[in-house]
């Protein structure tokens, strides 16, 4: 797995590694077309303390979508398709292909992250606020630029992850404050 990248990469690695994430991430996916990459920015800016709004959001979305439909989607598709190939393709072969097509759009997500945190310095991304509350209204800006509301559990999900999250790294920043 790609290790190396932003402070947002190595975010969404911890957030993603949390228990229940990865099943909500996939259902605002699935359920509502969420970019879970989009949403993942969204908690990454909370992180640092910024509520963002919809044309913040807006922005973000649009400075990814190209790559979004013409890389990452198809490269999608191309891993699913590959769960049960047709019966005259090697299995083996295929299951081979498969755990390669997901090193592929893994790293199509990591290089979409990438440029989604090039944009920070581009941007004065939404107000200052407590990072707790800047997460719920920024689901809520990723929701409201989506026309959708994300299902009731993945929301609950996503936001006790993040504060996990915070709480973890305020944990560690304590800790080195008694050394």
């Amino acid at each position: 797995m790609v290790t190396h990248g932003s402070p947002f990469w190595t975010f969404s690695l911890g957030l993603y590694r949390t228990p229940g994430v990865p099943d909500a991430c996939i259902d605002v996916q699935e359920s509502c077309g969420a970019d879970v990459n989009v949403l993942l920015f969204a908690l990454w800016l909370a992180s640092e303390g910024r509520a963002v709004s919809l044309a913040d959001m807006r922005a973000a979305d649009e400075a990814v979508a190209g790559w979004r439909e013409e890389v990452v989607r198809p490269l999608r598709r191309a891993r699913r398709a590959l769960r049960e190939p047709p019966a005259s393709f090697d299995g083996a072969g295929a299951a081979a292909l498969r755990v390669q097509a997901k090193k592929v759009e893994l790293e199509s997500e990591r290089l979409q992250q990438e440029a989604l945190f090039a944009l920070k310095p581009a941007v004065h991304w939404g107000a200052d606020a407590d990072p707790l509350e800047a997460a719920a209204r920024n689901m809520e800006a990723c929701e409201r630029m989506l026309g959708v509301d994300f299902v009731p559990a993945a929301r609950s999900a996503l936001l006790a992850a993040f504060a996990a999250l915070m709480s973890a790294s305020a944990s560690r920043e304590a800790g080195k404050a008694d050394i």
